[in-house]
Protein backbone atom coordinates (compact mmCIF):
# COMPACT_ATOMS: atom_id res chain seq x y z
CA UNK A 1 0.00 0.00 0.00
CA UNK A 2 1.10 3.57 -0.57
CA UNK A 3 0.15 6.80 1.16
CA UNK A 4 -1.52 9.64 -0.66
CA UNK A 5 -0.52 13.02 0.71
CA UNK A 6 -3.98 14.44 0.22
CA UNK A 7 -5.54 11.61 2.26
CA UNK A 8 -2.90 11.47 4.96
CA UNK A 9 -4.84 13.58 7.41
CA UNK A 10 -7.79 11.19 7.13
CA UNK A 11 -5.50 8.22 7.72
CA UNK A 12 -4.26 9.80 10.95
CA UNK A 13 -7.68 10.78 12.21
CA UNK A 14 -9.73 7.75 11.16
CA UNK A 15 -8.25 5.14 13.53
CA UNK A 16 -8.64 7.48 16.51
CA UNK A 17 -12.18 8.41 15.55
CA UNK A 18 -13.13 4.78 15.03
CA UNK A 19 -11.65 3.75 18.36
CA UNK A 20 -13.63 6.52 20.06
CA UNK A 21 -16.75 5.32 18.26
CA UNK A 22 -16.27 1.81 19.64
CA UNK A 23 -15.83 3.19 23.14
CA UNK A 24 -18.90 5.39 22.89
CA UNK A 25 -21.01 2.56 21.56
CA UNK A 26 -19.85 0.26 24.32
CA UNK A 27 -20.88 2.86 26.90
CA UNK A 28 -24.23 3.58 25.29
CA UNK A 29 -25.43 -0.01 24.99
CA UNK A 30 -27.56 1.23 22.11
CA UNK A 31 -25.90 -0.51 19.20
CA UNK A 32 -24.39 2.71 17.91
CA UNK A 33 -27.57 4.74 18.32
CA UNK A 34 -27.30 8.39 19.27
CA UNK A 35 -29.81 7.69 22.07
CA UNK A 36 -28.22 5.54 24.81
CA UNK A 37 -31.64 4.12 25.67
CA UNK A 38 -32.57 3.31 22.11
CA UNK A 39 -32.75 -0.31 21.06
CA UNK A 40 -31.72 -1.26 17.54
CA UNK A 41 -34.60 -3.01 15.81
CA UNK A 42 -33.42 -2.89 12.20
CA UNK A 43 -30.41 -2.34 9.99
CA UNK A 44 -30.31 -1.41 6.31
CA UNK A 45 -27.77 -2.89 3.92
CA UNK A 46 -27.16 -1.47 0.42
CA UNK A 47 -25.33 -3.93 -1.83
CA UNK A 48 -24.77 -5.03 -5.41
CA UNK A 49 -26.64 -7.88 -7.07
CA UNK A 50 -24.74 -11.14 -6.97
CA UNK A 51 -24.23 -14.51 -5.29
CA UNK A 52 -23.30 -13.08 -1.90
CA UNK A 53 -26.39 -10.89 -1.84
CA UNK A 54 -28.51 -13.96 -2.55
CA UNK A 55 -26.89 -15.61 0.46
CA UNK A 56 -27.49 -12.47 2.51
CA UNK A 57 -31.21 -12.53 1.77
CA UNK A 58 -31.45 -16.09 3.11
CA UNK A 59 -29.33 -15.43 6.20
CA UNK A 60 -31.03 -12.15 7.17
CA UNK A 61 -34.24 -13.77 8.53
CA UNK A 62 -32.11 -16.12 10.62
CA UNK A 63 -30.41 -13.13 12.18
CA UNK A 64 -33.76 -11.61 13.04
CA UNK A 65 -34.83 -14.88 14.65
CA UNK A 66 -31.67 -14.89 16.77
CA UNK A 67 -31.49 -11.19 17.70
CA UNK A 68 -34.82 -9.57 16.90
CA UNK A 69 -33.06 -7.19 14.48
CA UNK A 70 -34.54 -7.00 10.99
CA UNK A 71 -32.09 -6.69 8.10
CA UNK A 72 -33.43 -4.60 5.23
CA UNK A 73 -31.60 -5.38 1.97
CA UNK A 74 -31.48 -2.92 -0.92
CA UNK A 75 -29.74 -4.31 -4.00
CA UNK A 76 -28.62 -2.60 -7.20
CA UNK A 77 -26.54 -3.22 -10.28
CA UNK A 78 -22.94 -2.10 -9.84
CA UNK A 79 -23.22 1.21 -11.69
CA UNK A 80 -26.51 2.07 -10.04
CA UNK A 81 -25.08 1.05 -6.66
CA UNK A 82 -22.13 3.42 -6.95
CA UNK A 83 -24.38 6.30 -7.97
CA UNK A 84 -26.84 5.61 -5.17
CA UNK A 85 -24.12 5.40 -2.55
CA UNK A 86 -22.43 8.60 -3.70
CA UNK A 87 -25.68 10.57 -3.55
CA UNK A 88 -26.55 9.30 -0.08
CA UNK A 89 -23.06 9.59 1.38
CA UNK A 90 -22.50 13.04 -0.05
CA UNK A 91 -25.70 14.06 1.78
CA UNK A 92 -24.35 12.44 4.98
CA UNK A 93 -27.34 10.15 5.03
CA UNK A 94 -27.83 7.90 8.03
CA UNK A 95 -30.77 6.03 6.54
CA UNK A 96 -28.59 2.98 5.86
CA UNK A 97 -25.92 1.32 7.96
CA UNK A 98 -23.94 -1.17 5.90
CA UNK A 99 -22.73 -0.78 2.34
CA UNK A 100 -21.31 -3.17 -0.19
CA UNK A 101 -18.71 -1.62 -2.47
CA UNK A 102 -16.02 -2.40 -5.02
CA UNK A 103 -12.73 -1.90 -3.28
CA UNK A 104 -10.57 -1.03 -6.25
CA UNK A 105 -12.98 1.37 -7.87
CA UNK A 106 -14.34 3.48 -5.01
CA UNK A 107 -12.56 2.81 -1.71
CA UNK A 108 -10.03 5.60 -2.17
CA UNK A 109 -12.67 8.15 -3.06
CA UNK A 110 -15.02 7.06 -0.27
CA UNK A 111 -12.28 7.04 2.38
CA UNK A 112 -10.94 10.44 1.29
CA UNK A 113 -14.41 11.88 1.70
CA UNK A 114 -14.74 10.37 5.17
CA UNK A 115 -17.65 8.16 4.14
CA UNK A 116 -16.30 4.85 5.46
CA UNK A 117 -15.77 3.72 9.05
CA UNK A 118 -12.39 2.28 9.95
CA UNK A 119 -13.44 -1.10 11.35
CA UNK A 120 -9.98 -2.08 12.55
CA UNK A 121 -10.87 -1.36 16.22
CA UNK A 122 -13.88 -3.65 15.90
CA UNK A 123 -11.76 -6.37 14.32
CA UNK A 124 -9.12 -6.04 17.03
CA UNK A 125 -11.84 -6.41 19.65
CA UNK A 126 -13.15 -9.63 18.00
CA UNK A 127 -10.29 -12.17 18.15
CA UNK A 128 -12.62 -15.19 18.10
CA UNK A 129 -14.03 -14.05 14.76
CA UNK A 130 -10.57 -14.82 13.30
CA UNK A 131 -9.65 -12.06 10.84
CA UNK A 132 -6.49 -13.99 9.93
CA UNK A 133 -8.66 -16.71 8.41
CA UNK A 134 -9.35 -14.38 5.48
CA UNK A 135 -6.97 -14.78 2.55
CA UNK A 136 -3.94 -12.44 2.82
CA UNK A 137 -4.58 -10.73 -0.53
CA UNK A 138 -8.23 -10.14 0.40
CA UNK A 139 -7.25 -8.60 3.74
CA UNK A 140 -4.70 -6.37 2.09
CA UNK A 141 -7.24 -5.24 -0.51
CA UNK A 142 -9.54 -3.67 2.08
CA UNK A 143 -6.79 -1.80 3.93
CA UNK A 144 -5.56 1.69 3.10
CA UNK A 145 -3.30 4.10 4.94
CA UNK A 146 -3.41 2.03 8.13
CA UNK A 147 -7.20 1.70 8.18
CA UNK A 148 -9.44 -1.27 7.38
CA UNK A 149 -12.58 -0.24 5.56
CA UNK A 150 -14.49 -3.46 5.10
CA UNK A 151 -14.76 -7.23 5.23
CA UNK A 152 -14.23 -9.06 1.92
CA UNK A 153 -17.21 -11.26 1.09
CA UNK A 154 -16.29 -12.37 -2.44
CA UNK A 155 -12.98 -13.09 -4.17
CA UNK A 156 -11.84 -13.73 -7.73
CA UNK A 157 -8.54 -15.09 -9.07
CA UNK A 158 -6.66 -15.21 -12.34
CA UNK A 159 -6.38 -18.80 -13.55
CA UNK A 160 -5.58 -20.77 -16.70
CA UNK A 161 -8.26 -22.66 -18.60
CA UNK A 162 -6.98 -25.23 -21.09
CA UNK A 163 -8.11 -28.01 -23.40
CA UNK A 164 -6.93 -31.16 -21.66
CA UNK A 165 -7.79 -33.33 -24.68
CA UNK A 166 -5.52 -31.33 -26.97
CA UNK A 167 -2.63 -31.26 -24.54
CA UNK A 168 -2.91 -35.00 -23.99
CA UNK A 169 -3.03 -35.71 -27.72
CA UNK A 170 0.02 -33.55 -28.39
CA UNK A 171 1.95 -34.89 -25.40
CA UNK A 172 2.20 -31.41 -23.85
CA UNK A 173 2.42 -31.11 -20.07
CA UNK A 174 0.20 -28.55 -18.39
CA UNK A 175 2.25 -25.33 -18.46
CA UNK A 176 3.55 -24.25 -15.07
CA UNK A 177 5.49 -21.21 -16.29
CA UNK A 178 4.80 -18.44 -18.75
CA UNK A 179 7.63 -19.71 -20.98
CA UNK A 180 5.99 -23.14 -21.07
CA UNK A 181 2.66 -21.53 -21.83
CA UNK A 182 4.09 -19.66 -24.80
CA UNK A 183 5.64 -22.86 -26.17
CA UNK A 184 2.38 -24.80 -25.79
CA UNK A 185 0.33 -22.01 -27.34
CA UNK A 186 2.67 -21.86 -30.33
CA UNK A 187 2.53 -25.62 -30.87
CA UNK A 188 -1.26 -25.86 -30.76
CA UNK A 189 -2.13 -22.73 -32.73
CA UNK A 190 -3.48 -23.41 -36.25
CA UNK A 191 -5.02 -20.19 -37.55
CA UNK A 192 -5.34 -21.60 -41.07
CA UNK A 193 -8.02 -23.92 -39.66
CA UNK A 194 -9.61 -21.21 -37.53
CA UNK A 195 -8.06 -22.53 -34.33
CA UNK A 196 -5.96 -20.36 -32.04
CA UNK A 197 -3.43 -21.08 -29.34
CA UNK A 198 -4.89 -18.63 -26.88
CA UNK A 199 -7.75 -16.22 -26.26
CA UNK A 200 -7.56 -13.32 -23.79
CA UNK A 201 -8.95 -9.84 -23.42
CA UNK A 202 -7.40 -7.52 -25.97
CA UNK A 203 -9.48 -4.35 -25.76
CA UNK A 204 -7.54 -1.43 -24.32
CA UNK A 205 -9.16 -0.92 -20.91
CA UNK A 206 -10.49 -4.45 -20.22
CA UNK A 207 -7.12 -6.11 -20.83
CA UNK A 208 -5.45 -4.18 -17.99
CA UNK A 209 -6.84 -6.38 -15.25
CA UNK A 210 -5.54 -9.50 -16.98
CA UNK A 211 -2.20 -7.91 -17.80
CA UNK A 212 -1.73 -7.38 -14.07
CA UNK A 213 -0.79 -10.98 -13.26
CA UNK A 214 1.78 -10.92 -16.06
CA UNK A 215 3.30 -7.80 -14.52
CA UNK A 216 3.40 -9.27 -11.01
CA UNK A 217 4.89 -12.53 -12.21
CA UNK A 218 7.70 -10.59 -13.89
CA UNK A 219 8.37 -8.63 -10.70
CA UNK A 220 6.60 -5.48 -11.91
CA UNK A 221 3.45 -3.55 -11.02
CA UNK A 222 1.53 -0.52 -12.22
CA UNK A 223 3.07 1.50 -9.36
CA UNK A 224 6.11 1.11 -7.15
CA UNK A 225 6.08 0.97 -3.35
CA UNK A 226 5.94 4.76 -3.18
CA UNK A 227 2.92 4.92 -5.44
CA UNK A 228 4.76 6.26 -8.47
CA UNK A 229 4.07 5.04 -11.99
CA UNK A 230 6.21 2.03 -12.93
CA UNK A 231 4.87 0.56 -16.15
CA UNK A 232 8.09 1.37 -18.03
CA UNK A 233 10.51 -0.71 -15.96
CA UNK A 234 12.43 -3.46 -17.80
CA UNK A 235 10.33 -6.08 -16.05
CA UNK A 236 7.06 -4.36 -16.97
CA UNK A 237 8.10 -4.00 -20.60
CA UNK A 238 8.90 -7.73 -20.83
CA UNK A 239 5.53 -8.62 -19.33
CA UNK A 240 3.68 -6.29 -21.70
CA UNK A 241 5.65 -7.65 -24.63
CA UNK A 242 4.73 -11.23 -23.77
CA UNK A 243 1.04 -10.39 -23.39
CA UNK A 244 1.08 -8.66 -26.76
CA UNK A 245 3.07 -11.41 -28.49
CA UNK A 246 0.68 -14.13 -27.32
CA UNK A 247 -2.30 -12.36 -28.84
CA UNK A 248 -0.49 -10.99 -31.90
CA UNK A 249 1.03 -14.32 -32.92
CA UNK A 250 -1.42 -16.90 -31.59
CA UNK A 251 -4.69 -15.12 -30.81
CA UNK A 252 -7.86 -14.71 -32.86
CA UNK A 253 -8.32 -11.82 -35.29
CA UNK A 254 -9.89 -8.66 -33.93
CA UNK A 255 -8.43 -9.25 -30.47
CA UNK A 256 -8.03 -5.53 -29.76
CA UNK A 257 -11.84 -5.29 -29.72
CA UNK A 258 -12.34 -8.19 -27.33
CA UNK A 259 -13.47 -7.94 -23.73
CA UNK A 260 -14.08 -11.12 -21.74
CA UNK A 261 -17.44 -12.04 -23.37
CA UNK A 262 -15.89 -12.06 -26.83
CA UNK A 263 -12.64 -13.75 -25.78
CA UNK A 264 -14.35 -16.41 -23.67
CA UNK A 265 -16.73 -17.16 -26.54
CA UNK A 266 -13.75 -18.23 -28.67
CA UNK A 267 -12.81 -20.80 -26.03
CA UNK A 268 -16.42 -21.85 -25.40
CA UNK A 269 -16.83 -22.58 -29.11
CA UNK A 270 -13.80 -24.85 -29.08
CA UNK A 271 -11.64 -22.50 -31.13
CA UNK A 272 -8.76 -21.94 -28.68
CA UNK A 273 -6.43 -24.16 -26.66
CA UNK A 274 -5.96 -21.78 -23.72
CA UNK A 275 -7.92 -19.01 -22.07
CA UNK A 276 -6.56 -16.95 -19.17
CA UNK A 277 -9.02 -14.95 -17.09
CA UNK A 278 -10.95 -14.93 -13.81
CA UNK A 279 -12.05 -18.17 -12.16
CA UNK A 280 -15.57 -16.74 -11.90
CA UNK A 281 -16.03 -17.64 -15.57
CA UNK A 282 -15.68 -21.39 -15.00
CA UNK A 283 -19.41 -22.09 -15.22
CA UNK A 284 -19.53 -20.49 -18.66
CA UNK A 285 -17.45 -23.38 -19.95
CA UNK A 286 -19.33 -26.01 -17.93
CA UNK A 287 -22.76 -24.99 -19.21
CA UNK A 288 -23.90 -27.97 -21.32
CA UNK A 289 -26.47 -25.86 -23.12
CA UNK A 290 -23.97 -23.33 -24.45
CA UNK A 291 -20.45 -24.75 -24.24
CA UNK A 292 -18.76 -27.18 -26.60
CA UNK A 293 -15.88 -27.83 -24.20
CA UNK A 294 -17.75 -29.06 -21.12
CA UNK A 295 -15.93 -32.39 -21.06
CA UNK A 296 -12.65 -31.01 -22.37
CA UNK A 297 -11.88 -27.96 -20.24
CA UNK A 298 -9.55 -28.16 -17.27
CA UNK A 299 -8.23 -25.60 -14.78
CA UNK A 300 -4.73 -24.78 -13.62
CA UNK A 301 -2.99 -22.02 -11.67
CA UNK A 302 -1.81 -18.94 -13.51
CA UNK A 303 1.67 -19.82 -14.83
CA UNK A 304 4.65 -18.54 -12.87
CA UNK A 305 6.95 -15.93 -14.34
CA UNK A 306 10.58 -15.02 -13.69
CA UNK A 307 9.56 -13.52 -10.32
CA UNK A 308 7.40 -16.50 -9.34
CA UNK A 309 3.70 -17.25 -9.00
CA UNK A 310 1.79 -13.99 -8.46
CA UNK A 311 -1.76 -13.95 -9.86
CA UNK A 312 -4.30 -11.41 -8.75
CA UNK A 313 -6.77 -12.41 -6.04
CA UNK A 314 -9.20 -9.53 -5.84
CA UNK A 315 -12.30 -8.60 -3.85
CA UNK A 316 -15.28 -7.86 -6.16
CA UNK A 317 -17.42 -6.97 -3.15
CA UNK A 318 -16.68 -5.97 0.42
CA UNK A 319 -19.05 -4.78 3.11
CA UNK A 320 -18.33 -1.84 5.37
CA UNK A 321 -20.07 0.56 7.73
CA UNK A 322 -21.53 3.91 6.72
CA UNK A 323 -19.62 6.60 8.61
CA UNK A 324 -22.92 8.44 9.21
CA UNK A 325 -24.82 5.45 10.60
CA UNK A 326 -26.08 5.86 14.15
CA UNK A 327 -26.01 2.09 14.64
CA UNK A 328 -22.37 1.32 14.02
CA UNK A 329 -21.89 -1.24 16.79
CA UNK A 330 -25.03 -3.08 15.70
CA UNK A 331 -23.82 -2.91 12.11
CA UNK A 332 -20.52 -4.48 13.11
CA UNK A 333 -22.28 -7.16 15.13
CA UNK A 334 -24.24 -8.17 12.04
CA UNK A 335 -21.19 -8.04 9.76
CA UNK A 336 -19.31 -10.21 12.23
CA UNK A 337 -22.19 -12.68 12.33
CA UNK A 338 -22.90 -12.90 8.60
CA UNK A 339 -19.19 -13.38 7.80
CA UNK A 340 -18.39 -15.83 10.60
CA UNK A 341 -16.98 -19.24 9.70
CA UNK A 342 -20.31 -21.06 9.87
CA UNK A 343 -22.21 -18.66 7.63
CA UNK A 344 -19.30 -18.31 5.23
CA UNK A 345 -19.19 -22.07 4.75
CA UNK A 346 -22.94 -22.06 4.20
CA UNK A 347 -22.66 -19.35 1.52
CA UNK A 348 -19.91 -21.28 -0.26
CA UNK A 349 -21.81 -24.56 -0.15
CA UNK A 350 -25.32 -23.32 -0.92
CA UNK A 351 -24.92 -20.16 -3.04
CA UNK A 352 -21.55 -20.85 -4.73
CA UNK A 353 -20.10 -17.64 -3.30
CA UNK A 354 -16.34 -17.51 -3.85
CA UNK A 355 -15.70 -16.51 -0.25
CA UNK A 356 -12.56 -15.05 1.30
CA UNK A 357 -12.21 -17.33 4.34
CA UNK A 358 -9.60 -20.01 3.77
CA UNK A 359 -11.22 -22.36 6.31
CA UNK A 360 -14.31 -22.59 4.12
CA UNK A 361 -12.28 -23.72 1.11
CA UNK A 362 -10.48 -26.26 3.28
CA UNK A 363 -13.81 -27.75 4.39
CA UNK A 364 -14.68 -30.71 2.16
CA UNK A 365 -18.39 -30.42 2.89
CA UNK A 366 -18.51 -26.81 1.65
CA UNK A 367 -16.82 -27.09 -1.75
CA UNK A 368 -18.91 -29.74 -3.49
CA UNK A 369 -20.56 -27.30 -5.89
CA UNK A 370 -17.23 -25.98 -7.19
CA UNK A 371 -15.05 -27.72 -9.80
CA UNK A 372 -12.32 -29.67 -8.03
CA UNK A 373 -9.59 -28.04 -10.10
CA UNK A 374 -10.60 -24.55 -8.98
CA UNK A 375 -10.89 -25.65 -5.35
CA UNK A 376 -7.33 -26.97 -5.51
CA UNK A 377 -6.08 -23.67 -6.95
CA UNK A 378 -7.73 -21.66 -4.19
CA UNK A 379 -6.60 -23.99 -1.43
CA UNK A 380 -3.01 -23.68 -2.57
CA UNK A 381 -3.03 -19.97 -3.30
CA UNK A 382 -0.98 -19.13 -0.21
CA UNK A 383 0.31 -15.61 0.26
CA UNK A 384 1.73 -15.20 -3.27
CA UNK A 385 -1.37 -13.60 -4.76
CA UNK A 386 -1.81 -9.84 -5.20
CA UNK A 387 -4.92 -8.05 -3.95
CA UNK A 388 -5.35 -5.65 -6.89
CA UNK A 389 -5.66 -6.12 -10.64
CA UNK A 390 -5.48 -2.50 -11.79
CA UNK A 391 -3.72 0.78 -10.94
CA UNK A 392 -4.37 1.96 -7.40
CA UNK A 393 -5.77 5.48 -7.40
CA UNK A 394 -9.12 7.26 -7.60
CA UNK A 395 -9.15 7.85 -11.35
CA UNK A 396 -9.16 4.15 -12.24
CA UNK A 397 -10.88 4.35 -15.68
CA UNK A 398 -8.40 6.96 -16.92
CA UNK A 399 -5.46 4.96 -15.57
CA UNK A 400 -6.65 1.80 -17.28
CA UNK A 401 -6.88 3.60 -20.60
CA UNK A 402 -3.31 4.80 -20.19
CA UNK A 403 -1.82 1.48 -19.08
CA UNK A 404 -3.73 -0.42 -21.74
CA UNK A 405 -2.23 1.68 -24.50
CA UNK A 406 1.19 0.09 -24.14
CA UNK A 407 -0.33 -3.39 -24.41
CA UNK A 408 -2.25 -2.40 -27.54
CA UNK A 409 1.06 -1.32 -29.05
CA UNK A 410 2.48 -4.76 -28.22
CA UNK A 411 -0.50 -6.56 -29.79
CA UNK A 412 -0.13 -4.45 -32.93
CA UNK A 413 3.61 -5.14 -33.13
CA UNK A 414 4.85 -1.65 -32.30
CA UNK A 415 7.69 -0.33 -30.13
CA UNK A 416 6.66 -1.49 -26.66
CA UNK A 417 9.49 0.22 -24.79
CA UNK A 418 8.65 3.60 -26.32
CA UNK A 419 4.93 3.11 -25.73
CA UNK A 420 5.51 2.09 -22.11
CA UNK A 421 7.70 5.13 -21.50
CA UNK A 422 5.08 7.47 -22.93
CA UNK A 423 2.31 5.76 -20.98
CA UNK A 424 4.29 5.93 -17.77
CA UNK A 425 4.79 9.68 -18.14
CA UNK A 426 1.07 10.18 -18.72
CA UNK A 427 0.18 7.88 -15.81
CA UNK A 428 2.50 9.74 -13.45
CA UNK A 429 0.88 13.03 -14.41
CA UNK A 430 -2.48 11.53 -13.50
CA UNK A 431 -1.16 10.27 -10.18
CA UNK A 432 0.26 13.71 -9.43
CA UNK A 433 -3.23 15.20 -9.59
CA UNK A 434 -4.21 13.09 -6.58
CA UNK A 435 -1.33 14.14 -4.34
Amino acid sequence: MFTRKRAKRFALVAPIAAAMAVALVACSGGGGSADPKAKVTDLTVIVANGPWTEALKVLAPKYKAETGIKINVEEYGNDQLNGTLKVKLNAKSSDFDILGFQVQDVMREFSRNGWLTDIKPYIDASPDWNWNDFQPAARNAVQLDGATYGVPVMTERHIMYYRKDLLDAAGIAVPKTLDELKAAVAKLSDPAKGFYGIAMRGARSPLVTQLSSFLYSYGADFQDKNGNASIDTPEAIKAIQLYGDLLKNYGPPGETNMNWPEASAIFTQGKAAFYLDADSQAYTFLDKANSSVVDKVAFAPFPAGPAGYHPYNIVPQTIGINAYSKKQQAAWDFIKWVTNEENTKWALANKTVAVARQSAWNDKASVGSFPAGIVDIIRNLGDSAVGHDRPQLEHVPEARQIAGGAAITAIEGGDVAAAAKAANKEFQALLDTEK
